[in-house]
């Protein structure tokens, strides 16, 4: 009898284990799967400009970015020439906002987007955790 007993209570725990990990798998799934832009969706966006904007230039570039629609916070370094922005995905897009910032201001700027391999390195901790490489086979399943 108390072999029986081992059997039901050793089944049991590994039931319950094999089931809380089926159901961490699905939650990882559902909370990182790529979903489309809502209200909340904020994107940041960088600007480089030519040498010659100064910071009273650099006072007229983030006046210009602010009165764009979707469009909530603008920092801007005089030292580096580089805006960063960022703007709500649903109402403009961040190709629309420097087209018309070229239009409307006399500076030449230029929109930096970084490559596929600078994304990948961006953040060097997450690479690595026991999360990203569980997210990585899911997403190698799929």
């Amino acid at each position: 009898m108390p072999k029986l007993n081992f059997r039901k209570i050793a089944l049991t725990t590994v039931a319950v284990f094999a089931g809380l990990v089926l159901l961490l798998a699905v939650h990882l799934y559902m909370v990182t799967r790529p979903q489309a832009p809502d209200v909340h969706t904020r994107i940041m966006a960088r600007v480089d400009f030519a040498a010659n904007v100064g910071a009273a230039q650099g006072d007229t570039v983030t006046a210009f970015l602010y009165s764009q629609p979707g469009v909530d916070h603008v920092l801007f370094n005089p030292v580096t020439h580089i805006a960063i922005f960022t703007f709500a995905p649903i109402q403009t897009s961040a190709t629309a906002i420097i087209a018309r910032l070229q239009q409307t201001l006399p500076y030449k700027a230029k929109r930096i987007q970084p490559s596929e391999e600078e994304m990948a390195a961006g953040c060097p901790v997450a690479s690595n955790t026991a999360t990203s490489r569980v997210l990585r086979f899911f997403r190698h399943l799929n």
